[in-house]
């Protein structure tokens, strides 16, 4: 058996860790923003922070290759504990070598616990305190995920960075004693999580509830910041709240964790706008399925809005999709072979407007790390927030040429 390794709070950012995450550029000191500009390094490679992560549900981001991915921009790829569980199954995948060689994927990449998965499936599930018991979705047959169980999972896998098992709950319609009783179960669950990690060469973040409440909010912070794990996930957001809930949630945390030296992930989090917001308070790591999501159903992303392609408006417009963007639709194709291909259902379609909509994402941030190191990031937030894509925005109307 593996030794576990060092988690000791003088362990962390010392040479013995999986990870090495340093602050390049801190907040300023006049306080007008949060946002900071960080190097995380990992086994696989180098992340530049404020950065997005693809989500690679199955092993593959919808739609696209490996060198679809790289030539996008991306240096993280999260993929997913419970699908993979489930199909091809862990073993399987650790039997082919791992997850990044069964994918041909040789940056960064980070698990999910699956407590996302398995604690949302309503009837299909039971939670107690060891943990989840669950129907497949895909079967309906019996499982069971417990702390203790996630994690081997996620050994097996072999990703750079695994996530503590937590039950997250939506932060706007639970009940006050719903998202408390959440809360503790999550932090007895990341507890056992340390426990049971040994693999040394996998970094492992905690991850912080608590819903709206300040109170329940900050002291998960502080309990979660007091363990000895490599990063800390901020979760419980991206859900049924409003911004405005999600930005107060968010400064509790972050001003909580402001004198601490790790990496802070926000789960779920996928539109521009949004994502700004959080980098200027302070949040380092995203994910979400949103970009390839919406891209799958005609919507391309463009600075301050969207274009429905299966609009008939586009059906004879020769224009790229956004002029200067380097992704490989709008370096070959115009607006009306995109539309023809949603229209024919052409599954060339999915390909080219994700990659569209990835490097749209993975380039606004690196537009926005460029603003941090170069210390115009607060004098440019009107520019870049008329540039992000907002999170519930329409289709934009056509402009004539």
């Amino acid at each position: 058996m593996t030794d576990a390794p060092d988690r000791s709070p003088a362990h962390l950012g010392s040479q013995a860790s999986p990870v090495q995450y340093e602050v390049d550029v801190p907040p300023p000191a006049d306080g007008s923003t949060q946002g900071r500009v960080g190097r995380l390094t990992l086994p696989h490679g180098v992340v530049e922070t404020p950065q997005f992560m693809p989500v690679g549900t199955n092993a593959t981001v919808k739609a696209l290759s490996p060198d679809d991915l790289r030539e996008a921009g991306a240096t993280i790829i999260l993929a997913n504990t419970y699908h993979l569980y489930l199909r091809p199954g862990h073993e399987r995948i650790a039997r082919l070598g791992g997850l990044h060689s069964f994918m041909a994927w040789d940056r960064p990449l980070l698990t999910d616990s699956g407590g996302f998965q398995v604690v949302s499936m309503g009837e299909l599930r039971k939670i107690d305190d060891e943990g989840v018991t669950f129907q497949s979705h895909l079967d309906g047959s019996y499982h069971r995920f417990t702390p203790e169980h996630s994690i081997a999972v996620q050994e097996a896998l072999g990703a750079d960075i695994a996530v503590a098992f937590d039950q997250p709950v939506p932060p706007a319609s639970s009940t006050p004693e719903a998202v408390a009783e959440a809360m503790a179960r999550t932090h007895r669950w990341a507890e056992r999580s340390l426990a049971a990690h040994t693999r040394p060469d996998q970094a492992l973040f905690g991850i912080v509830q608590g819903g709206l409440d300040p109170h329940l909010r900050a002291e998960s912070t502080s309990f979660m910041a007091s363990l000895p794990f490599d990063g800390i996930c901020i979760g419980g957001l991206a859900g049924d709240e409003t911004p405005a809930q999600r930005e107060a949630a968010l400064t509790v945390a972050i001003d909580l964790l402001r004198d601490d030296p790790r990496p802070r992930y926000l789960m779920g989090l996928g539109s521009p706008a949004d994502l700004l917001e959080a980098v200027h308070r302070g949040v380092d790591l995203f994910d979400s399925v949103l970009p390839a999501r919406v891209a799958r159903n005609g919507q391309l992303w463009v600075p301050g809005g969207r274009l429905n392609m299966r609009n008939a408006q586009f059906v004879e417009d020769p224009r790229p999709v956004q002029e200067g963007c380097r992704c490989l639709l709008c370096r070959n194709f115009s607006r009306a072979y995109l539309a023809h291909l949603f229209r024919a259902e052409e599954l060339l379609a999915y390909r080219l407007a994700t990659c569209h909509n990835m490097t749209f994402t993975l380039d606004f941030m690196a537009e926005i790390r460029s603003a941090l190191r170069s210390g115009t990031f607060s004098d440019r937030l009107p520019e870049l927030r008329a540039r992000a894509v907002p999170s519930g925005a329409r289709a934009l109307p056509v402009q004539p040429e």
